[in-house]
């Protein structure tokens, strides 16, 4: 076979390999939609058309609100009809979550007040330091010799300790004389509101200052400072004297 003859086959050869490929690229030819498009527009009172509660998706309505958020959907509501306020959702969400807070607290009181009496109050409140001194633990305080307790105080020069038993010394008087009920888990400021008479709240104010400060402020008390604290409390024992 002669050069002509092979140069015809390599050309089959070569249209034979590579007519699976051109068909492929025909097959990705793009169709081009010719159709005619139709422009619509939305009407000018669409707005208006989608307004109110029927079309308010912010608001969950039904069962799943509970009473207190229906109850401020309605309030917010008629502050708008009636007066055109608008409450912004963000305030009304703050307020809901203000009242929750308020009706867990209120729920806590009533729970303590059911579970703790009367005391429930002083529950919650930052006790102030007990009046009574660690190794005096006994409900009635008129069993306890205070004057002796007061003289060794002083005979040892401890100034500081005598004008903690002068304060149980006033606590024991106004016991005995049924202007406070004496309790030794009280604080003096249960005493103070236990106290009716005015002379006697006062004075009785003063030492009740002069006994934290000095004890418990762990204040250094020489002879001359107690003997000024020690007339606070002649003050008020003379105007216990005088009661009833």
């Amino acid at each position: 076979m002669n050069k002509k003859g092979y140069y015809i086959i390599f050309i089959f050869f070569v249209a034979h390999l590579f007519s699976p490929m051109w068909a492929q690229q025909d097959s990705l030819k793009i169709a081009i939609d010719s159709s005619k498009v139709s422009i619509i527009d939305f009407s000018d009172d669409l707005s208006e058309k989608y307004t109110g509660d029927d079309f308010d998706y912010n608001t969950v309505e039904g069962e799943a609100e509970n009473f207190l958020v229906r109850a401020l959907n309605w309030f917010f509501n008629s502050l708008q009809s009636i007066f055109g306020v608008t409450i912004d959702p963000l305030l009304a969400k703050l307020l809901e979550n203000i009242i929750y807070i308020v009706l867990i607290g209120i729920a806590v009181y009533i729970l303590t007040r059911i579970l703790v009496g009367k005391d429930a109050v002083s529950f919650f409140r930052k006790k102030n330091t007990l009046v009574a001194p660690i190794n005096i633990t006994e409900e009635h305080i008129e069993k306890i010799n205070l004057d002796e307790l007061i003289n060794d105080a002083l005979a040892e020069k401890n100034y500081r300790l005598a004008v903690r038993y002068m304060y149980l010394k006033t606590l024991q008087d106004l016991s005995i004389k049924k202007i406070i009920d004496y309790h030794f888990e009280k604080t003096n400021t249960d005493y103070y509101r236990e106290i009716a008479d005015i002379t006697i709240k006062q004075n009785f104010n003063r030492v009740s200052y002069l006994y934290d400060y000095i004890w418990y402020g762990k204040f250094e008390l020489d002879k001359n400072g107690y003997l000024n604290a020690k007339k606070s409390f002649d003050t008020l024992n003379s105007k216990m004297k005088n009661f009833g």
